[in-house]
């Protein structure tokens, strides 16, 4: 026998506990009760999946409830904010069990690991559809947001890029990915960890930060729009993975770590003079962080390919009801 909505939250989602003493009111009530700490700003950010568009319909209930979590970690990433709390709205089109238990089992270790508590949600039937919202805390004054990038300031970006829409493009038969490569691309896009320490670590020294979902060109478009500029980078600066620069070595286009979306790193500007400081902070969080460009006073992205040649690479980015980019 199937279980009801209920049964399935309070033996999947409902936890007896909480390690965060925030948490007044949680799971089991008409809605969650949370304690802001003092001088703090609440930061939201939500996301849906849609299975058949946001991830393939066969991919492994564990690595979707890892990623509905993990996209909206990384949009608090890029506010600077530290998580704190999340809701599910979980839509699936039968009741199954061992679905569901393995769903919750990623998505939980990846709470788990980031100090978020599930608060709240809900479940209904219908096409698999997965929301997540996520509220976490800043500093007062000190969020980081897409605007504010300036003129002279460098262009950053975080790890490597085009990792996940490489894997991608190797399932779908329009790359050539070799077998030992595959295990390392397709934990960047099934798996995603989001920067959240980074975007923590940016707070007073970044003008301006985005994170990287629909492709480098798509996003940083995104900021530079916000901020009234424009910027030039070089595709020879970009970070890239070893299975990434085998690809370009053999397909010479550029068009994933351009504009291939999932990556899920932050980019960011920041003033020449705080080059030292963003170095020193990376290093020790022991991550990879990568000057790619300088914003221009000129409206526009401008990325110079290897040969000079100059594209812009907006265009590449993926966009939701036109299909562009895809």
């Amino acid at each position: 026998m199937s279980l009801g909505e209920f049964q399935l939250i309070d033996r999947y989602f409902k936890r007896d506990y909480t390690k965060r003493d925030d948490v007044v009111l949680g799971i089991g009530d008409d809605a969650a009760v949370v304690r802001l700490p003092a001088g703090q700003e609440l930061a939201v950010a939500i996301d849906t999946l849609v299975a058949g568009v946001h991830f393939p319909r066969d991919i492994a209930p564990r690595d979707i409830g890892h990623k509905a979590l993990a996209v909206n970690l990384s949009d608090l990433a890029a506010m600077g904010a530290e998580p704190a709390w999340a809701t599910l709205a979980l839509t699936l089109p039968e009741p199954d069990e061992q679905w569901v238990h393995a769903f919750a089992s990623g998505f939980f270790a990846l709470a788990d690991s980031t100090g978020v508590a599930l608060i709240g949600g809900d479940t209904t039937r219908g096409p698999m559809t997965i929301s997540v919202q996520v509220a976490g805390h800043v500093p007062q004054g000190s969020a980081l947001r897409r605007h504010g990038a300036r003129p002279g300031d460098q262009v950053w970006v975080t790890g490597t890029l085009g990792d996940a829409a490489l894997a991608l493009a190797g399932l779908q038969g329009r790359a050539e990915v070799a077998v030992t490569d595959r295990s390392t691309l397709g934990a960047r896009l099934d798996r995603p960890i989001p920067r959240i320490a980074e975007g923590c670590a940016l707070r007073g020294l970044a003008h301006a930060a985005i994170d990287i979902s629909d492709g480098l060109g798509a996003d940083l478009g995104h900021l530079l729009d916000a901020s009234g500029v424009g910027a030039t980078i070089h595709a020879t600066r970009l970070p890239l993975s070893a299975a990434m620069e085998r690809h370009l070595g053999t397909s010479g286009n550029w068009a994933l770590p351009l504009g291939g979306g999932d990556d899920y790193e932050l980019c960011f500007t920041a003033p020449e003079s705080a080059r030292g400081a963003i170095e020193a902070r990376f290093a020790r969080l022991g991550t990879r962080c990568t000057a790619i460009g300088r914003i221009d006073e000129r409206p526009g992205l401008r990325c110079i390919i290897a040969d000079g040649e100059i594209i812009d690479p907006r265009t590449l980015g993926y966009q939701h009801f036109t299909g562009a980019g895809e």
